[in-house]
């Protein structure tokens, strides 16, 4: 049961009949969902069972692209959405889950494999994100209602090929620290722990 219940987790919404959104061809969308799918990959890789070793790196790369995926869509995505379609009510909600994402992340660096919490956590950031990506996909989500609204999303799919390049070299840099790059995400506009990064970086205020 416990596995049935763990594959059903880990379905994508098209494994569910839930999202009608058909791939465009490189625009922010289609961005945002291959995000999704390499994410959930991940974690079924994860859930598959593995060594300690093999877990503690998939973890490090499933925050890596959280990290991510939610700057591009907190800088980005989201802005745009939010003027195109003053829909404040579902951008708040996507918001919130990722505020809710990035205190789990913090929990489960902070705690490591070792720690018997471990498991679980990692299991309730699969249900979580299984749960934003059939938020963001399904028939009357936020990626329907962008493309309804008529969003150029061509335009801000390069910008965020452009912006996501930028972003994983410097989150290179903090490779391991992912914890705080997380948390950093609850600033707004630029990302300052990221805008501030050298060879040392620290986290400026």
């Amino acid at each position: 049961m416990a596995e049935a219940n763990r594959a059903r987790d880990l379905q994508t919404p098209s494994d569910t009949g839930e999202m009608p959104i058909r791939p465009r061809g490189g625009d922010a969308v289609d961005m945002l969902k291959a995000d999704h799918r390499r994410i959930l990959r991940m974690l079924q890789r994860f859930h598959n069972g593995q060594d300690a070793a093999t877990r503690a790196k998939l973890v490090d790369d499933i925050c890596q692209a959280l990290t991510l995926h939610m700057m591009l869509e907190e800088e980005i995505f989201y802005p745009a959405f939010l003027q195109a379609t003053q829909d404040s009510e579902l951008h708040n909600e996507a918001r919130v889950e990722h505020d809710a994402v990035r205190r789990l992340i913090a929990q489960i660096e902070e705690s490591g494999p070792e720690d018997p919490s471990f498991l679980a956590r990692v299991k309730v950031l699969t249900a979580m994100i299984r749960h934003h990506v059939v938020e963001e996909e399904k028939r009357d989500g936020m990626f329907a209602e962008a493309a309804s609204a008529g969003m150029d999303l061509l335009a801000l799919g390069e910008r965020m090929k452009t912006r996501k390049l930028r972003l994983r070299k410097k989150l290179q840099l903090l490779r391991g620290g992912c914890q705080v790059a997380a948390l950093a995400l609850g600033t707004t506009g630029e990302h300052p722990i990221l805008e501030n990064t050298g060879e040392h970086p620290t986290l400026e205020k």
